[in-house]
């Protein structure tokens, strides 16, 4: 399989228009626009019969204590986890793109609804939905594309990690919310193919 995106360039910076949040001059960050990237893919294998798309960060601190707190520094050498940023599944085999601003145009506090989604697809609940659990003006189930949003005060540049899965099934069997592991371990045995491409990102200043 071959993967392509108007979007994002493979290995370079991720453009702030889809990203969660964006530098600040005063308040270090803001919003940004949270647009989901075009992507487009071709040779699939025989026999694909839906696709499923993820991005997924892992260059997230497995410990938040120094996180985004003034006068502190998250080490570039602390351990790092996965953290997802979409989990779509259920697109038809006669998909073979989804446009900049299909699955999100804006960021929405306490999450956009799912698991529905356009053509047909379904989308699980990424991990903003943990992350904003204790906040009341944002918890919420965050279904769907919620782009970068790193440490501000990180020293190591995140990579997000964008994969096409082309599966053998048409529909994945799991239902209700779901996350993305959750989907991952749903699609062993079912992964005819997959292509990637990464991009990187960071909201501290020392590093832009």
């Amino acid at each position: 399989m071959k993967l392509h995106s108007q979007s994002i360039r493979d290995q370079e910076t991720i453009p702030g228009d889809h990203a969660f949040c964006i530098p600040h001059d005063k308040t270090r960050v803001c919003l940004g626009k949270n647009l989901s990237p075009h992507l487009s893919w071709s040779d699939a294998p025989a026999g694909t019969q839906s696709f499923a798309i993820f991005c997924v960060d892992p260059d997230v601190p497995s410990v938040g204590d120094n996180v985004n707190v003034e006068g502190r520094e998250v080490s570039a050498d602390l351990p790092r986890v996965d953290f997802y940023h979409w989990v779509l599944i259920d697109l038809p085999a006669s998909v073979n793109a989804v446009e900049a601003g299909q699955f999100s145009s804006e960021v929405t506090p306490c999450g956009k609804a799912g698991p529905g989604a356009p053509l047909g697809a379904r989308q699980g609940v990424n991990d903003y939905t943990a992350w904003f659990a204790a906040d009341p003006d944002m918890r919420g189930d965050y279904y769907g594309y919620d782009g970068p949003c790193p440490p501000w005060n990180d020293l190591r540049v995140h990579r997000y990690m964008y994969t096409v899965y082309a599966l053998d099934i048409a529909k994945l069997p799991i239902e209700g919310k779901f996350t993305g592991a959750q989907a991952l371990e749903a699609m062993k045995g079912h992964i005819l193919g997959q292509a990637a491409i990464s991009g990187t990102y960071t909201l501290n200043a020392a590093l832009l």
